[in-house]
C-alpha cells in the first residue's frame, strides 16, 4: 500500500516523542490489510480438499503460515527493506526512484528497472480492486455462520457497505481517522483471545512453530505443497504496507507494532484455527467465525466489518497517494485532485480514481460472488509486487549502498527464491480468476507507458519548433509594446522557450504586462525538494524572469505559494491569492465543516474587499442589537519547510507575509514554529480578532 496520507496525518502530527500514538497509528494504518487475512487464509488452504485433516498436515500448514510470516515480513520487510528508505520515504515508487538513480550511469538497466517498477505500480491498482472486495465480503459472510438464511443477503450488504465507503471519500477521514488505530488494536486483541481459547484445548499445537513440520509436509507432499503455496501467501497480503508507510510512522513504531502486537496476534489466531479444525473438521467452512461462542458472533461480524473497512480505506487512500506521485513523475495525465482538509494538504481525494475503483470492485464482487472465488484471483498481483521489490532492493544495496556483490546476492537470493515460489504457485490461478487483477494492472501499465512516451515525443516536437525566449524578448523590446500594470505568469514545459500564450497576447492584445514570469515546473525522482531548493529565478531583464520550480514526487504542487517565495529572489510581486484560498484552492467547493472553516479563515481578506455583511444598524437592529453580535475571526498563514528526515532548524524565517491587520479591537499576531510531519517544519502567523459587525 504505497501511501496513506489521508488519515495517517492524524497520528504523525503528534509530537515525535509520542511513540505510543505512532505505534497505535501504525497498527491501524499499516497492518489493517494483513490483519484481516485471518478471515480467509486458513479456509482457503483446507477448504478445497487438497489437504486431508491429519495432525501432520495441520501442523505442517500452520508451520508454513508461521515461517511465511517470519521470512517475508519479519526478515525481508522489517529487517532488510525498511533500511532502503528514500530520504525517509518508502513504497514501490520511492524504491523505484532510488534504484533508478543508483544505475543512472547504466541507461539500459535503468530503463528496464523503470519498466519493471511502473508495472509493479500498475499492479497495485489490480490489488486495490481485489483487497476491499475479498476483505469486506469475507467479513459479511460471517452472517452465514449466525444463520444460513442470511446467505442471500451477503452480496447486497457487501455492496451497500462498499458504496458507503466510497461515497464518504470526498469528505475526507480527518474526523474518523483517529479511531482507526484503537479499533484495529481491539481487532488484534480479539484475534489473540479467540486463538488462545482454542489453543487451551490443544496446547500441543504450539509445537508447529518448529520449521521441521513445514519441511516434512513439503517433503511428503511436494505437488500438494506447491499448489497450497497459492493459498498460504494469503497470510502475508498487505505486507508491502510496512514499507509503503515508512514515511508516516518511521521504522521504530512499525517494527515495534509488528513484533509486539501484530505477529503474536496473527500467530495465535492461526494456531487457534488449526486446533479447532483438529477437534471439529466441519468448521472448515469458516474456521475463524466458528472459533467464537454463539453469543459473540454478531459483535464479531460487526468488528470484522469495521476492520475490513479500515483495511480497505488504507488501500483507497494509498491509491490516491500513488496516483498523485505517478502524475508528478509524468506517467499519468493530470487529474482533478481535491483537498479534503484545510489543515492537512496530504488529505486528498481524486474522484476519477475513487469511482473507477468502486466500479471495478462491484464488478469483482458480482462476478466472483464469494470470498473463496475471489481468493483465486487474489495473490498474483501481491506476489508479483513482492518479487519486483526484491529485484529493486538488490540494485539499491548493490549500486546505491555499494555493498559487495556476494553479500548483495546472499541478502536477496533467498527472498527471491521464496517470492518466486509463491509467484509460480499463483500462476496456477490464472484460469480461475488470476487474470482479473493482471488485466487491470496491464491496462493501466499500457496507459502509463503510452502517456510517458507521448509526452516525450510531443516535447521533442515542441523543442524543434520553439523560439528562443531571450532572442524573442530582445526583438520585442526593439519597438516595445504598451506596458500594463500587473504580473503575467506564463507556464512553459521547457525553460528558455517562448510560450504560445505570450505570442497570442502580443498578437491580439498588443500589450505586455509590467512584470512577466516564465515558469517551468520540474518533477524529480526524489520524495521531497526542500524549500531552499524549490525556486530558481533568473532575470531576463526589463522586469522579466525565468522561474524554475522544483518538486519531489511527494511534494504538494502549489505554484501560487512557490511564486510568493520568488519575491525573495528579486521579483517584486503582488500577492497572487489570499492566503486561505491559496493553500486550498478547492476549499470553497466543499460543504459542511470544511467550507465553514475555510470561510472563517478568509474573513479578514473578505473584510478588506468589503464583502462582509452590512453593520447591524443598517439591518435595523439598533445599537443594543449591535453589541450582542460580536464576531470572532481567526486567520493563519503558514510557511512549510521540507526538511526530509532531519530536525527542524532553530530559526525558521517566515517568508509567508503575516495576516492583514485586524480592526482596532485586535489581539496580537503571534509566530510559532512546530513540526507538522516527520519531514516538515512549519512557521505560523496567527491573528485572532474579536470584532463587532461593521467595526
Amino acid at each position: 500500500m504505497p501511501g496513506t496520507d489521508a488519515f495517517s496525518h492524524d497520528f504523525v502530527s503528534a509530537p515525535k516523542s509520542s511513540s505510543a500514538a505512532l505505534i497505535i497509528g501504525a497498527i491501524g494504518v499499516v497492518y489493517g490489510d494483513i490483519g484481516t487475512s485471518v478471515l480467509y487464509a486458513t479456509k482457503e488452504v483446507f477448504g478445497h480438499g487438497h489437504v486431508p485433516f491429519t495432525h501432520e498436515n495441520v501442523y505442517g500448514i500452520l508451520s508454513m503460515f508461521f515461517w511465511t510470516l517470519t521470512i517475508i515480513v519479519s526478515l525481508k520487510y522489517v529487517v532488510l527493506v525498511l533500511r532502503a528508505d528514500n530520504e525517509g520515504e518508502g513504497g514501490l515508487v520511492a524504491m523505484l526512484a532510488l534504484a533508478s538513480r543508483a544505475v543512472a550511469d547504466k541507461p539500459r538497466v535503468r530503463n528496464v528497472l523503470l519498466a519493471i517498477g511502473i508495472f509493479g505500480t500498475s499492479l497495485f491498482y489490480g490489488d486495490g480492486v481485489i483487497t476491499p472486495a475479498i476483505s469486506v465480503l469475507s467479513a459479511i459472510e460471517g452472517l452465514e455462520v449466525v444463520s444460513p438464511h442470511f446467505k442471500h443477503y451477503v452480496i447486497p450488504i457487501t455492496l451497500v457497505v462498499l458504496f458507503c465507503l466510497f461515497a464518504v471519500q470526498k469528505r475526507g477521514t480527518a474526523g474518523i481517522g483517529k479511531f482507526f488505530g484503537p479499533i484495529t488494536l481491539a481487532w488484534f486483541l480479539v484475534l489473540a483471545v479467540l486463538g488462545v481459547s482454542q489453543i487451551l484445548g490443544h496446547p500441543a499445537i504450539l509445537k508447529a512453530v518448529s520449521p521441521h513440520y513445514a519441511l516434512k509436509f513439503i517433503w511428503d507432499n511436494p505437488m500438494t505443497s506447491f499448489i497450497v503455496l497459492g493459498a498460504t501467501v494469503l497470510c502475508v497480503t498487505g505486507a508491502e504496507a510496512l514499507y509503503a508507510d515508512l514515511g508516516h510512522f518511521g521504522k521504530g513504531p512499525i517494527r515495534i507494532a509488528w513484533f509486539s502486537v501484530v505477529m503474536p496476534a496473527l500467530t495465535l489466531n492461526y494456531f487457534g484455527q488449526g486446533a479447532l479444525l483438529l477437534e471439529n473438521p466441519e468448521a472448515v467452512k469458516n474456521p475463524f467465525f466458528m472459533m467464537a461462542p454463539e453469543w459473540a458472533l454478531i459483535p464479531l461480524v460487526l468488528l470484522a466489518t469495521m476492520a475490513t473497512v479500515i483495511a480497505s480505506q488504507a488501500l483507497i487512500t494509498g491509491a490516491f497517494s500513488v496516483t498523485r506521485q505517478v502524475i508528478q513523475l509524468g506517467y499519468l495525465p493530470r487529474l482533478n485532485i481535491e483537498h479534503t482538509s484545510v489543515r492537512s494538504a496530504g488529505q486528498i481525494y481524486i474522484p476519477f480514481v475513487n469511482w473507477g475503483l468502486f466500479v471495478a470492485i462491484v464488478l469483482a464482487v458480482v462476478m466472483f460472488r464469494s470470498s473463496s472465488n475471489l481468493a483465486a484471483a487474489y495473490g498474483i498481483a501481491v506476489t508479483t509486487d513482492m518479487l519486483i521489490t526484491t529485484v529493486l532492493t538488490f540494485f539499491v544495496i548493490r549500486y546505491a549502498w555499494k555493498l559487495p556483490l556476494l553479500l548483495c546476492i546472499g541478502a536477496t537470493a533467498t527472498f527471491f527464491v521464496v517470492d518466486f515460489a509463491f509467484f509460480a504457485s499463483n500462476l496456477l490461478k490464472l484460469p480461475e480468476g488470476g487474470w482479473f487483477p493482471l488485466l487491470i494492472g496491464g491496462g493501466i501499465f499500457m496507459l502509463m507507458i503510452t502517456w510517458k512516451e507521448g509526452r516525450r515525443l510531443m516535447g521533442e516536437t515542441q523543442r524543434t519548433d520553439a523560439i528562443d525566449l531571450r532572442s524573442f524578448l530582445d526583438a520585442v523590446f526593439v519597438s516595445p509594446p504598451a506596458r500594463v500594470d500587473g504580473t503575467a505568469v506564463f507556464l512553459t514545459a521547457e525553460p528558455g522557450v517562448t510560450p504560445n500564450a505570450l505570442l497570442h497576447n502580443l498578437k491580439h492584445n498588443k500589450v505586455l504586462h509590467e512584470q512577466n514570469l516564465f515558469v517551468t515546473v520540474r518533477n524529480h525522482e526524489v520524495p521531497w525538494i526542500p524549500m531552499d531548493k524549490r525556486i530558481e529565478v533568473e532575470s531576463l531583464g526589463r522586469h522579466c524572469w525565468q522561474v524554475m520550480v522544483h518538486y519531489g514526487f511527494k511534494n504538494d504542487v502549489d505554484l501560487p505559494r512557490a511564486l510568493e517565495n520568488a519575491r525573495l529572489r528579486g521579483c517584486q510581486l503582488e500577492p497572487l491569492l489570499p492566503v486561505a484560498r491559496r493553500r486550498h484552492p478547492h476549499a470553497r467547493q466543499r460543504h459542511g465543516a470544511v467550507a465553514r472553516e475555510a470561510l472563517r479563515a478568509d474573513a479578514p481578506q473578505r473584510e478588506r474587499r468589503g464583502e462582509l455583511p452590512e453593520p447591524a444598524e443598517q439591518r435595523g437592529g439598533g445599537a443594543g442589537f449591535q453589541d450582542r453580535n460580536l464576531r470572532r475571526t481567526t486567520t493563519t498563514a503558514r510557511f512549510v519547510l521540507e526538511v526530509g528526515s532531519g530536525p527542524c532548524p532553530d530559526a525558521l524565517p517566515c517568508t509567508t507575509p503575516p495576516p492583514p491587520p485586524c480592526p482596532p479591537c485586535a489581539t496580537a499576531t503571534s509566530r510559532t514554529l512546530r513540526r507538522s510531519s516527520p519531514a516538515r517544519c512549519s512557521c505560523r502567523w496567527r491573528s485572532s480578532c474579536s470584532t463587532r459587525w461593521g467595526c
